[in-house]
């Protein structure tokens, strides 16, 4: 498996890691996966973390009221930057926005909830993680976020985040089934996702800036699960189309990897697929 892994990232013009894990068999595969890599949007596992976490501790509860503030905006993806000032939400609402659609406004307000980035990033070193960290508005954490911004992690210890959470032992069984359960149902299915059958569950979260495109994803195959994160950064392919390389390269490893842990599959991916995705959403 590591093998074709790494002639599938052979010729990628840009810093490349991947980590897969079958939880079924034990079996990994690593490339890189010590390296940190900018989380971009993927910095949204950890914070979801912190909020279940006081949510467990009491200090907060899933149908919490709040009352979103125009001040709170910020661009880039989501849908709560374009809520009218002083419109009743809850808590429920904000995760399901960070997460399935990676919302910005909301994930930043639940980094506070959670009680910031220091928090967060204690809880993270208590998990034994050496490298993940929130890095955006957190005291002491100015140059981290100026090499790799929001957030940091390694393709190992993200995929330990998630296996965590379908092990059900992240807070306590009943916190990591809501996390799971939220993060199987992503909006941004046109990378890793669409190479994976339809109804087949995935629990996932993408990240991306210009020059740095990431995956994390959750597999609930019929022959086992199996987790991976595919991190890449200093890409030399900035644009933002369909073909991208970094989301080009996400497509064939996740295809490869569906391909290898159920060979007796009647769902190939193909690049005739590719064409009809291609189609549907450009």
């Amino acid at each position: 498996m590591e093998k074709g892994l790494r002639e599938l990232v052979s010729d990628f013009k840009g810093d490349v890691g991947v980590y897969v894990y079958n939880l079924t068999t034990n079996t990994v595969a690593a490339i890189n996966a010590d390296t940190i890599f900018p989380t971009a949007s993927i910095v949204k596992v950890p914070i979801l973390i912190g909020v279940f976490d006081k949510i467990h501790k009491g200090a907060l509860s899933l149908n919490d009221t709040l009352v979103y503030d125009d001040k709170r905006a910020y661009g880039g993806a989501g849908l709560m930057q374009f809520y009218k000032d002083s419109t009743v939400t809850d808590l429920r609402t904000l995760i399901s926005l960070m997460i399935t659609m990676s919302d910005n406004t909301t994930s930043l307000w639940c980094q506070e909830l959670a009680g910031g980035g220091e928090t967060i990033n204690a809880l993270m070193a208590n998990l034994g993680l050496k490298h993940t960290r929130v890095n955006s508005r957190t005291e002491g954490r100015t140059k981290d976020w100026d090499k790799y911004g929001w957030g940091q992690t390694t393709p190992k210890e993200m995929a330990f985040l998630l296996t965590k959470i379908r092990n059900r032992k992240m807070i306590n069984a009943a916190s990591s089934d809501e996390m799971y359960r939220v993060m199987s149902n992503s909006f941004y299915t046109d990378y890793s996702l669409s190479q994976i059958p339809p109804y087949i569950q995935t629990a996932a979260k993408q990240g991306m800036v210009n020059t740095s495109r990431s995956e994390l994803v959750m597999v609930n195959a019929p022959t086992g699960d199996y987790v991976f994160y595919i991190g890449t950064k200093n890409n030399k392919d900035a644009s933002w189309g369909f073909d991208n390389e970094a989301w080009q390269l996400q497509r064939k490893i996740s295809a490869y990897l569906w391909n290898y842990f159920n060979p007796t599959s009647d769902w190939k991916p193909a690049e005739k697929f590719q064409d009809l995705v291609r189609d549907l959403r450009y």
